[in-house]
């Protein structure tokens, strides 16, 4: 579609908007004004985007039955072999439905992005094939991955794959389950506010949100560049490590990237946890919502590092529990600004940017009503903020964010690792068709409070698998320094093996 002068009325209108006034000379002069402009759009619309080329063949694939589907974690099937040798030859993998694959429809769980085809591979997709992986399909996400529980997507909730009925965790819920189910060796998941290891606490996977900037989000529909992860989820650490030597390092377009190094994280493996320092956060166990029984667990877990002849002992950070209301502004105004208004990715950055998904996802101002409860939530009143404060809250809570950056690094001058309970509580009920609103939005966002924190003070941090209450699992979160990923690593394998997390 062309750009063409707007015409008086539309010139006056967006004047209006501007808080202009305009006489009619000043309309007929600023529309010749505007013609060398027009002309400029139009020669740039005429040329030919530049996005990567797609290497491997594929096919649109299918949505699989409910009976093939019966915890609604898949929402398309497909085929994409890589190369026929490399460090994941022999690996299947799952994406969440807010990571480009070419030619595969994706809904990032909206009904208003439904149909949409991406037309260029995600970095870390092109990645994981060229290391020999198939990719096998992509799996629900949370709507917009606006949710820590997992009924808001479009289709239907996600099942937990320990109990039928209860949440699978968000937002990165058909990651988790297709996991922990075996039905694939390992899944892309997403982290803003713990979307990755919430769900892997809920599902009993290994989750890891690397430092931010370790991997690229090039390709990855985004919420926010400042608490943007991807990262593995997998149901071994020795796969999770793997599958990050895959993903990390600098791809040229993303401008989140700070990775001084990338490191070979599977040679942690075996190292064991002797003479690490970990430091179990108090405040971590004190969240609002806190299960005895799970804190308990964790507790428990904690004190097994004494056994690999690590130091455990108690840490207190009380900044820990302001970072949920330090993260607020910045997700709630920069998913508004930036994955709503800004269609997508906004703009000031020098990214590969996906305009197909940027044209596409406009179209959810015609349908917002189809929009789930939390994203209308979050859009309603991010857009009351803008329109009577602007954005001076989102800049205050970033600036505000190094400092309890600088209170977690203090503690990490004396101990390598923190511990805490990845959600405070496990797996719930999933809310009934006929949920109040409360209910609903009660249920996506009370397990975001010690996950929250490490997305904007950027932090690794990897959720683990602990033991199970109830019949379902609990999840201990290991943080680690900046880029210290093969710490946690060496610590969460040395765990792993030493017995079955589900009889602990």
């Amino acid at each position: 579609m062309s750009v063409v002068l707007p015409t008086p009325a539309q010139l006056r209108a967006v004047a209006e908007q501007c808080g202009l006034s305009l006489s009619d000379e000043d309309v007929g002069s600023f529309r010749g004004l505007m013609q060398a402009s027009v002309d400029a759009y139009n020669l740039v619309g005429a040329l030919p985007d530049e996005v990567p080329r797609v290497k491997y063949p594929r096919t649109p694939g299918y949505r699989p039955s409910p009976e093939e589907n019966p915890r609604n974690a898949w929402y398309r099937k497909t085929t994409v072999k890589g190369a026929p040798g490399g460090k994941l030859e022999g690996k299947t993998v799952a994406l969440k439905d807010n990571i480009m694959l070419a030619g595969v429809p994706m809904m990032n769980g909206s009904a208003t992005l439904e149909g949409y085809v991406p037309d260029f591979d995600a970095t870390i997709v092109t990645r994981m094939l060229d290391a020999g992986a198939e990719i096998v399909g992509r799996v629900h996400c949370e709507s917009f991955c606006i949710s820590g529980g997992s009924h808001t997507n479009a289709t239907g909730p996600v099942h937990n794959p320990h109990k039928m009925g209860y949440s699978a965790g968000g937002s990165s819920s058909g990651s988790a389950v297709v996991v922990a189910l075996g039905e694939v060796d390992m899944a892309i998941g997403g982290d803003q506010g713990g979307s990755i290891r919430m769900p892997s606490s809920f599902c009993g996977t290994y989750g890891m949100k690397p430092t931010w900037g370790l991997v690229p989000y090039t390709g990855v529909m985004p919420i926010e560049i400042f608490v943007d992860h991807t990262g593995p989820m997998t149901a071994t650490v020795a796969d999770n490590a793997l599958l990050l030597e895959v993903l990390a390092g600098d791809d040229g377009y993303d401008p989140r990237i700070k990775a001084p190094m990338v490191e070979e994280y599977t040679k942690a493996l075996g190292a064991g946890a002797k003479g690490l320092r970990i430091g179990v956060l108090k405040e971590g166990f004190e969240q609002a919502g806190a299960e005895p029984a799970v804190n308990e667990s964790v507790r428990e877990a904690a004190k097994r590092f004494r056994d690999f002849g690590a130091s455990v002992e108690d840490v207190s950070i009380p900044m820990h529990l302001m970072g949920p209301a330090i993260w607020m502004p910045i997700g709630t105004e920069g998913m508004t600004q930036t994955m709503m208004y800004g269609d997508g990715y906004g703009l000031s950055r020098p990214d590969l940017y996906s305009t197909s998904l940027m044209e596409f996802h406009r179209g959810w101002r015609r349908q917002a009503d189809s929009l789930s409860e939390t994203t209308k939530l979050l859009l309603l009143f991010g857009t009351y903020i803008n329109n009577t404060f602007g954005s001076r809250y989102y800049g205050k809570a970033l600036n505000i964010s190094r400092r309890l950056t600088a209170a977690y690094d203090r503690a990490f001058g004396q101990y390598d690792l923190l511990v805490m309970p990845t959600t405070p509580m496990k797996a719930t009920p999933l809310p009934p068709p006929n949920a109040s609103r409360e209910d609903y939005v009660a249920r996506a966002l009370e397990m975001i409070p010690n996950t929250a924190p490490f997305d904007i003070t950027h932090h690794p941090a990897m959720s683990l698998p602990c033991g199970m209450v109830d019949g379902l699992p609990v999840g201990l979160m290991l943080v680690g320094r900046h880029f210290e990923e093969s710490t946690i690593y060496r610590a969460a394998h040395a765990f792993e093996q030493s017995g079955d997390w589900k009889k602990m």
